[in-house]
């Protein structure tokens, strides 16, 4: 994550950060026989694939980079949005190809991307009864590679006149939806530093006596913020908090709001709209990305209006 830039007139820049992690029997698809992250090709099978990572694809919990909604990630991948959820499952054949593997057996790779991240070993083999469809490329862009195989590539898939196109994750470069959901999924993960962030500028401010709002108007019911740039983003900003307001009277597809667990009884929100991403824990402030506004985050401050309106999304956001 870059370091917040000062730009010298009082509004506190902050860089998204460059995030980098993000079959069956049809000819050319590989079997799920590998072994768990890291690993190599279970039983030495060429047609094995060894598996790098797994997400989940469920309504509380998806990769930002395929959609605003649970809906919208499905269709992304051509698959109908089952409320039970799949998970995706990334790996290599034994040519170095690239495939994404789903499954419907959500709890299985639950389990394994829990291990991982406990840093155990865990061995995602899927049964081929849970495997839903197996899809070349990758969604998401990986920084690692298996060990002993040409380095990822997009398989050969000519010779088959039906093949779907072959995934790929959003481009590094520029600004859009992609990278702006990106961006959010990067400070759900990493809450505690970029509140600590705004806590060092806050004190930083009130020592330098600028701890006043900016004097463009840049607030909302919901509470004061620095909006970068001008006045349009200031409105984008308040546009965005109006609309998830209006979740509480008409509430958005399945997915657009999420709650996971935070601490101290509190939640975590990640909540999305048209050109819009918002973080929130419910017993503190938020931060917005806007596509319009590329690259940076407005961090919200908790205002006599946020508490309610971060309760009542909880109430209606698919939970993890």
């Amino acid at each position: 994550m870059s370091e917040p830039e000062d730009t010298g007139n009082g509004t506190v820049v902050r860089e998204v950060p460059e995030t980098a992690r993000a079959t069956g029997e049809e000819p050319g698809r590989p079997d799920v026989a590998a072994a768990g992250e890291g690993e190599g090709l279970a039983g030495g099978e060429e047609d094995a694939l060894l598996v790098l990572t797994a997400a989940l694809l469920t309504p509380a919990q998806f990769p930002g980079a395929l959609g605003d909604d649970y809906p919208e990630a499905c269709g992304r991948l051509g698959l109908p949005p089952l409320v039970q959820g799949y998970g995706l499952v990334l790996g290599q054949d034994g040519a170095g190809a690239r495939w994404t593997v789903v499954v419907d057996d959500v709890s299985l790779v639950a389990v394994a991307i829990a291990s991982w991240d406990c840093g155990m070993e865990y061995e995602l083999t899927p049964v081929p009864r849970a495997i839903v469809a197996t899809l070349p490329g990758w969604p998401l862009a990986l920084a690692v590679a298996a060990p002993g195989v040409p380095a990822p590539h997009d398989p050969d898939l000519s010779g088959d006149p039906e093949a779907p196109e072959a995934l790929r994750p959003p481009s590094s470069s520029g600004w859009g939806p992609a990278q702006r959901r990106l961006g959010a999924d990067e400070i759900s993960r990493q809450w505690a530093t970029w509140r600590g962030e705004f806590t060092a500028e806050e004190a930083e401010a009130a020592e330098a006596g600028d701890g006043s709002a900016s004097p463009d108007g840049s607030a909302s019911p919901e509470g004061s913020f620095t909006a970068p740039g001008s006045e349009p983003t200031a409105v984008s900003v308040r546009a965005a908090l109006a609309e998830a307001r209006a979740y509480l009277d008409t509430p958005p597809p399945l997915g657009r709001i999420r709650s996971a667990f935070a601490s101290d009884e509190a939640r975590l929100l990640r909540v999305d709209g048209p050109g819009w991403s918002l973080v929130a824990r419910t017993d503190d402030m938020a931060f917005v990305l806007l596509d319009a506004v590329p690259g940076e985050v407005v961090p919200v401050e908790r205002g006599p209006r946020l508490p309610a309106l971060l309760a009542g999304l909880e109430a209606l956001a698919a939970r993890s």
